[in-house]
């Protein structure tokens, strides 16, 4: 099956009687995939696959948008053996295309920024005989580039959409496969050129660890700003559960506490905060708790002086993206082994630098 449509070819095939093997060495010179598809048939049949459901892309895109008429086997075929063979490359240490350094964003104090992230996301499984099995977690970690917030304001001044560089990647097997993969992902990119390294992940456990041993010239590890005004937030509709004027008033001033005096004072402060019922009491403790053990990461005056970006919102929304709007739709459960070779390839589709070309063609 090619692009234009069915073509029929007559090649030689060899067997080997001692071994009982045998093989096309033609459909290996010209790339042909075990589903009888021309690389460019591949790439496209793969393309709807990450982009859609299997059932979709075999009988409403590919009809439409191209020549190729195959099966949803087919689709589901193709996309799961490509994203196994970027899984297990990544794995290996390759990366696709060529070195080239980012032009890294500077700070409020002139030096240039690089960045590190990581979060997880929950995809729903499938056992055997159809049965709903528990979910399991998809990771995804990524190397970025953002545009500081006075960039920013500057491009729109100029009507021009900013520059923001990224790579990603996604698995199955938990934070430590994402290790050195990413390291791979993040010198071809140049990481090494950017005069600090700064990271952002919320209060998930080993998280920091994972970030200090993968990345050890991070100058920091910031807690996501907004994962902590969560936990205020939770205080505040203990101290005001029927008041909602009340409620968002406390919790706006308390944010502003935090991001202007930073984790240390705030968790001061709270520990001298005088509440009543249970409830609050419960509450107050578990915030006290949490602020305890992620103060040291919470220096946001500092870090807001600097320019530094405090909020975790590019990973959060990167598990949306590059996973959530693939792997989550309304009904969609899915293999261990689905799961984990399309996360890899929609970590690739929604990588920048034009991963994806590189990796169907690299020579080009």
């Amino acid at each position: 099956m090619s692009l234009v449509g069915a073509i029929h070819l007559q090649r030689a095939y060899y067997h080997c009687p001692h071994c009982h093997g045998g093989w096309v060495p033609w459909d290996d010179m010209s790339r042909l995939s075990a589903e009888a598809l021309t690389l460019a048939a591949r790439e496209v049949v793969c393309l709807a696959g990450v982009l859609s459901s299997f059932a979709e892309a075999a009988t409403s895109s590919l009809p439409k948008l191209s020549g190729p008429r195959v099966a949803e086997s087919t689709v589901e075929r193709a996309t799961e053996a490509a994203g196994q063979d970027v899984g297990d490359r990544l794995a290996a240490g390759q990366t696709f295309g060529p070195r080239r350094a980012w032009n890294w964003h500077k700070d409020a104090e002139g030096k240039t920024c690089a960045y590190v992230s990581l979060d997880a996301t929950g995809v729903r499984q499938q056992g055997p005989g159809g049965a709903q099995a528990e979910g399991r977690m998809v990771t995804v970690a990524m190397v970025y580039n953002p545009v500081p917030e006075e960039a920013t304001r500057r491009a729109r001044a100029e009507v021009r959409a900013p520059r923001f560089d990224v790579r990603y990647l996604a698995g199955l097997d938990g934070i430590t496969a994402l290790g050195e993969p990413l390291r791979h992902q993040a010198a071809q990119v140049g990481l090494d050129r950017a005069e600090r390294w700064i990271a952002l992940s919320d209060g998930g456990a080993g998280l920091e660890h994972w970030l200090r041993t993968y990345f050890g010239r991070v100058e920091a590890v910031i807690l996501d700003f907004y994962h902590a005004t969560e936990y205020l937030a939770e205080l505040g509709r203990a101290l005001h559960p029927s008041d909602e004027v009340a409620r968002q008033a406390w919790l706006e001033t308390w944010c502003h506490r935090l991001k202007h005096h930073g984790g240390a004072a705030v968790l001061e402060e709270l520990r001298v905060l005088k509440v009543r019922g249970r409830a609050a009491r419960e509450a107050l403790a578990e915030v006290v708790r949490y602020f305890t053990n992620q103060r040291h990461r919470m220096d946001y005056p500092s870090y807001v002086a600097k320019g530094w970006a405090i909020g975790s919102g590019p990973v959060e929304s990167a598990c949306n993206t590059v996973i959530g709007q693939r792997m989550k739709g309304a009904g969609m459960r899915w293999s261990e082994h689905g799961a984990a070779e399309v996360s890899h390839v929609r970590a690739l589709f929604k990588s920048g630098d034009g991963q994806w070309n590189t990796y169907w063609h690299p020579a080009a």
